[in-house]
């Protein structure tokens, strides 16, 4: 059964063909979710407003993973477990976010991004193409916490972040 009984599917939402969803999941009606995707148990899909929420087609969501409303995710979005990603993200192909990532929202995300587990994206944030993050980085757009000052981030095509 690729839908299980304790799934809660809003009307207005839209499933497509081939997408299983694990017991205990919310697709809010705001939700699109493109073919042959994955969405594993616990998972809130498309809360905290009414906007629309796509999830390309070939996407695996693994457990208690919540996503927004208000965001974009072309084909091959890949979540590990607990991630969170907040509204107004515009993600490439391929997005991998690692365990217990968080992205605080609008965003822009190129092809090819790995966010390995742990990773902490800062509003505002623009990612480009190929870019590796490893375990534990983040970016951080207060300059002089705590101020209302928030930065622009821009990580370059092909960048490669690491914590000591």
């Amino acid at each position: 059964m690729p839908i299980q009984e304790s799934v809660i599917i809003e009307d207005g939402a839209k499933v497509a063909d081939n997408v299983h969803i694990e017991p205990y999941t919310i697709i809010r009606k705001n939700v699109e979710i493109n073919s042959n995707t994955f969405i594993g148990s616990h998972c809130d899909l498309g809360l905290g407003n009414n906007q629309k929420l796509i999830i390309g087609s070939n996407s695996t969501i693994r457990s208690h993973t919540a996503i927004y409303g208000g965001s974009n995710y072309e084909c091959n979005l890949e979540t590990g477990h607990q991630v969170t990603l907040r509204e107004g993200i515009k993600a490439g192909r391929n997005l991998r976010v690692g365990t217990l990532g968080d992205l605080q929202g609008d965003l822009e995300i190129g092809d090819f991004v790995r966010l390995h587990s742990n990773v902490h994206i800062a509003k505002h944030t623009s990612i480009g193409n190929f870019v590796w993050m490893f375990p534990y980085s983040q970016t951080t757009n207060d300059p002089h916490p705590p101020s209302s000052i928030r930065l622009k981030i821009r990580i370059n095509d092909f960048a490669c972040i690491a914590t000591k």
